[in-house]
């Protein structure tokens, strides 16, 4: 008897799939020329014991280009920068534009003391500490240092 093949197999194959196209895509327009990127934020969620240590790549980013939020234990990590850059008189004879904007959510296994949250930013890099505990329903905004 044959055997049924999952739809969902397929649908991830279909993901993946389109997902490879659009890394590829993306180089065709420039990469990081014009400051474009595809892509979520890459990061790395390791359990302390005591606290979840977050760590994310926003090379490229200043401090106040980052915002940070928690909410239901998933942590947002949202970057926004926009750049123009002018040369010449009236005629135009050199404008450029450029807009950068990425966004990662991370679902935390365990409640965190939202409250006790810290966030440094430093060489392109953040790293966000969750002190695990528990949690109210209520969005916190975390400053970055």
């Amino acid at each position: 008897m044959a055997r049924r093949r999952n739809p969902f197999d397929e649908l991830e194959e279909m993901f993946e799939r389109m997902g490879r196209q659009f890394e590829e895509m993306g180089g065709q327009f420039g990469g990081g020329e014009m400051g474009w990127k595809a892509g979520p934020i890459s990061v790395d969620v390791a359990d302390q014991g005591d606290q979840f240590l977050v760590t994310a790549d926003l090379p490229g980013f200043e401090k106040d280009d980052i915002d940070i939020t928690l909410r239901d234990n998933r942590l947002r990590i949202a970057a926004e920068h926009e750049s123009e850059i002018e040369e010449g008189d009236e005629e135009y004879l050199r404008q450029e534009r450029s807009q950068r904007s990425m966004s990662r959510t991370i679902s935390l296994p365990d409640p965190v003391d939202e409250s006790n949250v810290s966030a440094e930013y430093r060489n392109g890099v953040l790293t966000v500490k969750l002190p695990k505990l528990g949690g109210n329903d209520e969005s916190h905004s975390i400053d970055v240092n």
